[in-house]
């Protein structure tokens, strides 16, 4: 069962009906939403939430066979109740920014229908260096809009990365460098490579 920020307010619902079907596996998505630190809660019902999950969590049988996967972006906002106590967080995993085989990996997937040039597609992965998977993603989307725009066929033109490279990150400005999970460190100096 896959539990995302609209359904939250149904947790003991899911709870009971993981405990029905089990076994089960229970993804509750940007945890952080009901489980962030109490001091930065701003509403009572916040807490009610946190306080259900704790409650649901430490209540299954130990023979229970529900299994939770929590995912967050903001690990270091997660109230300790959950964070700190192993019996309740046996492991995390973190996934870290993509490497430069993963950025190549994700220029060559979201240029679908593109053919980039292998000295172009070593530019990329190094211009994309500290860059989200989303930002990639949306670098080659727009990418392809300016490639269309410059009528250049399917062969990606480096004027065309660099229009969008300009698009996202200086043109569009800080807030949307954020949003778009790039680092301007790197993509502003490496709009000089």
């Amino acid at each position: 069962m896959l539990i995302t920020a609209e359904q939250v307010g149904l947790l003991g619902e899911y709870f009971r009906l993981a405990r029905f079907l089990q076994p089960a596996m229970m993804i509750i998505e940007d945890v952080d939403l009901i489980a962030r630190e109490r001091e930065h809660m701003q509403t009572p019902g916040q807490e009610v939430l946190l306080n259900k999950l704790l409650n649901e969590m430490d209540g299954l049988r130990e023979d229970a066979d529900v299994l939770f996967i929590l995912t967050t972006n903001r690990p270091d906002q997660l109230e300790p109740a959950l964070a700190s106590r192993p019996v309740r967080i046996d492991q995390a995993i973190e996934f870290p920014l993509p490497d430069e085989d993963g950025r190549t990996k994700l220029v060559k997937l979201y240029s679908r229908g593109l053919e980039v040039p292998e000295q172009l597609m070593a530019l990329i992965v190094r211009r994309t260096k500290g860059a989200s998977p989303a930002f990639i993603k949306e670098l080659m989307r727009r990418s392809a809009q300016f490639q269309i725009a410059l009528r250049a066929g399917s062969v990606l033109k480096q004027e065309a990365v660099d229009g969008a490279i300009e698009e996202m990150v200086f043109t569009g400005g800080a807030l949307n460098l954020k949003l778009l999970g790039g680092s301007a460190a790197e993509l502003g100096t490496a709009a000089d490579a």
